[in-house]
């Protein structure tokens, strides 16, 4: 809590001493929100004790903006289990921002697609996870008042904002499906069993990175909204690679953006 501290105070020197709002592009969606109008901005590599993202599609920028009269803090690129970034690690930032006054987040990724109906492109809003990552960024977080932190996930995405994200797509004509996320580390993409293995648990979509992430903001007492773009199917035969999911999420930012914006002003 120390280097949060610090942190904080870094980024309320440098960009706001509050925000309200909050926004995390995954792969390739960088470009999502480039036409909000970019107050400052700094390098994650500036922040004090901020991770440093090493995997292309991620622009590792940290941009203040506004959306009518909310300021928004807009994360481009996240940091991952499979770099060798501990659960802390991974899910430093959202204990920051929740230091920041940040009560509500949008967590975008890219996901494999492991309901047949799902086609690269497509975007998925998520009503549910499964955590198969074999860890947990609450684990050994121990508060000295509060104990144990034991976080009622039943909830974990804000049942409202997922009506809300619904209805705003279906007004801006976007395609989206409702589903299950699945996240595991990564970062080899699955086999053929276990995208059986996952599919047949329940999850519509998979991912290495975003799980943890809503953890800790539920712990933090932040509303929750999470959407996938599906940059790929786990029934393809042709072979997955890094590049065609930064690719597939390039092309998909575009469309994203109108949602974004849509959210951030009902929020």
């Amino acid at each position: 809590m120390d280097n949060v501290n610090e942190t904080v105070q870094h980024i309320a020197k440098h960009l706001t001493p509050t925000a309200d709002l909050a926004v995390v592009l995954g792969s390739g969606l960088s470009g999502a929100l480039s036409d909000l109008e970019i107050q400052k901005e700094l390098a994650y590599e500036e922040i004090s004790h901020f991770p440093v993202s090493r995997v292309s599609g991620h622009q590792g920028k940290l941009s203040l903006c506004r959306v009518g009269e909310k300021i928004v803090l807009v994360l481009r690129g996240r940091f991952h289990y499979y770099e060798g970034y501990t659960m802390r690690g991974v899910t430093f930032p959202i204990r920051v921002l929740s230091r920041l006054g940040v009560r509500g987040i949008i967590l975008t990724n890219a996901a494999g697609g492991l309901n047949r109906r799902y086609k690269p492109g497509d975007f998925m809003q998520i009503n549910d996870h499964l955590n198969l990552m074999g860890d947990n960024p609450l684990i050994g977080a121990v508060d000295e008042e509060k104990g144990i932190p034991f976080v009622d996930m039943r909830e974990a995405y804000d049942p409202a904002l997922i009506k809300q994200g619904l209805a705003v797509a279906k007004r801006l004509s976007l395609p989206i499906h409702q589903g299950v996320l699945a996240a595991v580390s990564g970062p080899s993409y699955e086999t053929v069993a276990e995208a059986r293995f996952l599919a047949r648990s329940g999850a519509d979509a998979v991912t290495m990175s975003t799980v943890p992430e809503p953890i800790v903001a539920r712990q933090c007492g932040m509303k929750v909204v999470g959407l996938s773009c599906i940059t790929n199917s786990l029934w393809q035969r042709d072979a997955i690679g890094h590049s065609d999911v930064v690719d597939i999420g390039t092309t998909a930012a575009e469309a994203l953006g109108p949602w974004l914006h849509a959210m951030l002003r009902r929020m």
